[in-house]
């Protein structure tokens, strides 16, 4: 399950820029016919979601579980983004993004809530992975523009695990998962920009935040030049044991509310609101940088700025996003 494999596809968007380009060193250096072609396949992309040069393809987001007994998870490492969510009874569950890496296998799967069709329109038009949802949501999802990927849609997606108890047993393969979504939308601009870290800001070694019911914290680690993600006091892992982490970690602090939802058991689902604006902590480089997000409409990406209103820049690579309740 750690083999990880990458995506090829490019949008339409890349290969007219690398024709453009064709043509300005045809005017500007004398380049004839005769001269060799760039090869666009060879033409380096830089994913908006990590700023590293990759070869990104569809948007596959997947719904995680995340309780203890579906830890570890499978596919965690590979992720562009993860964002980290509150659900009922004050538990949380992670929502992995992917583009530059499709794992063979992700999970465990489970059902999606209505936030995350808020948080996921600044993606465009992207495919969905999830168990299912309250028979209430449902309509909403099919409503909303995403490709909902479920084991009703697409069977062959999925797998369970006999080696779990159900429901933390249920894995997507994400290449099967884009073939239900042909469509799904290539990465776009979200409004994350990376570059060399922002002045200011204060040394901080450890970081942590409290759900009502779980607890992540983030250690920094100069050797590996990122930080370390624990959960609930202990160190995370993804199955292959890799120790997860990322170069940046992101707690926003947005409004937490109840939803119109409930669970099962009559837990009242947590509604989190990703469109507006607040207060934010970035960490990167073993520092805390205190910033402001906005994200005026949902179809908008968020952007992140210093206090004195300038973009602040990510480290390249994967990031964590927490939403904290305010």
């Amino acid at each position: 399950m750690g083999t990880r494999t990458r995506r090829g596809r490019r949008s339409g968007g890349v290969k007219s820029a690398v024709a453009a380009c064709v043509v300005a060193c045809a005017a500007l250096f004398g380049c004839t016919a005769g001269d060799p072609d760039p090869k666009p396949s060879e033409q380096p992309v830089v994913s908006p979601f990590t700023g590293v040069t990759a070869e990104p393809g569809p948007v596959l987001a997947v719904k995680i579980d995340n309780v203890q007994a579906a830890r570890p998870q499978t596919g965690l490492a590979a992720a562009d983004i993860v964002y980290v969510e509150q659900v009922e009874a004050g538990l949380s569950r992670l929502l992995a993004v992917y583009s530059s890496e499709q794992p063979p296998s992700v999970g465990p799967v489970r059902s999606a809530r209505e936030s995350d069709i808020e948080l996921l329109r600044q993606f465009g038009r992207p495919a969905l992975a999830y168990s299912g949802a309250q028979s209430a949501l449902l309509p909403l999802i099919g409503d909303a523009p995403l490709y909902p990927v479920t084991p009703q849609d697409a069977p062959g997606a999925f797998v369970r695990d006999g080696d779990r108890a159900a429901p933390h047993n249920l894995y997507v393969r994400p290449e099967q998962a884009l073939e239900a979504a042909p469509e799904a939308d290539q990465p776009r601009d979200i409004g994350f920009r990376f570059g060399p870290a922002p002045e200011g800001g204060r040394p901080l070694d450890e970081h942590t935040v409290e759900f009502p019911s779980a607890r992540f914290t983030f250690t920094w680690s100069a050797e590996d030049e990122r930080w370390l993600v624990s959960m609930d006091g202990a160190p995370a892992r993804d199955a292959d044991g890799a120790r997860l982490g990322a170069p940046t970690v992101v707690v926003q602090y947005v409004e937490v509310r109840g939803s119109e939802f409930q669970d099962r058991s009559g837990s009242v689902s947590p509604y989190t609101e990703t469109v507006g604006s607040g207060n934010a902590l970035v960490l990167r480089d073993g520092r805390g940088h205190d910033a402001r997000w906005s994200r005026p409409a949902a179809d908008g990406g968020t952007a992140f700025t210093t206090p004195s209103g300038d973009r602040l820049n990510f480290a390249r690579g994967p990031v964590w996003v927490v939403l904290a309740a305010r």
